[in-house]
């Protein structure tokens, strides 16, 4: 039976998830930012369907990146050095937070059909990211946005969630700019939630949840990322275009 979460009820433990590959341990309260905080810090995230409750959810194990071990192909790296190269080719975080959620909302997540991002997870979010704990990095070529990803950041954690491209690697460009900037800013892990190819080719890998609470409280400890922006000088972390 799935707890059903009631206004101020707090979270069963993450032990007591469902042993399947996504790990259901709650049902039902509300996107309210008090509690997806609740819900962060204890590596809990929400996922559901339109028309359905908010489900929550700890799988066991758990996909993550570490930001030392991002797997960057050869084609891939002559894409960032063309881009980082190109005028009129830059990153920015936080320029178009609704419109990269919005269009992240039309991407299914990988093996599904539709979307997760329901209208409400996106107000939810918004309201997340107006008090700066929420994060897009974006990829903007000639002024255009075509790419980029979002994302909520506890202490020294960064909880990815979706990404988008409207053309071809824009979304991988904005991956390999948030790498840089968690290096930058002493990030060691990307929580990837779910476990997918494309985030394992990545060098994203799977982790006991044990593990990965363990390394979620040693972040939550670390003190919050203020500076949010994008310096062209971060991309020496990743030695491309001469950074």
């Amino acid at each position: 039976m799935i707890p059903w979460l009631e206004a101020g009820d707090p979270f069963p433990p993450v032990e007591l998830a469902l042993r399947d590959p996504n790990g259901l341990l709650a049902a039902g309260d509300e996107l309210s930012t008090e509690r997806l905080v609740q819900a962060y810090e204890r590596g809990i995230f929400p996922w559901f369907g339109d028309g359905d409750p908010v489900l929550w959810w700890s799988p066991d194990p758990r996909m993550v990146l570490g930001t030392g071990a991002l797997k960057v192909s050869r084609s891939l790296r002559k894409t960032l050095t063309r881009f980082v190269r190109t005028p009129g080719c830059e990153v920015r975080i936080d320029n178009a937070f609704r419109r990269v959620i919005n269009a992240c909302s039309q991407t299914p997540r990988e093996g599904q059909d539709g979307t997760w991002i329901v209208p409400e997870m996106v107000d939810a979010y918004c309201q997340w990211h107006d008090l700066g704990r929420v994060h897009s990095v974006e990829t903007w070529i000639d002024g255009e946005l075509v790419g980029g990803l979002y994302g909520a950041s506890l202490g020294r954690m960064f909880f990815g969630e979706s990404m988008f491209a409207h053309r071809t690697d824009a979304s991988k460009i904005a991956l390999a700019a948030l790498v840089c900037f968690c290096r930058e800013h002493a990030v060691p892990m990307i929580d990837c939630q779910q476990r997918t190819a494309h985030l394992a080719s990545f060098g994203g890998r799977e982790i006991e949840r044990s593990e990965f609470e363990s390394r979620l409280r040693a972040a939550l400890n670390a003190p919050r990322i203020t500076d949010w922006s994008y310096d062209l000088a971060m991309w020496r972390h990743l030695e491309v275009g001469g950074a």
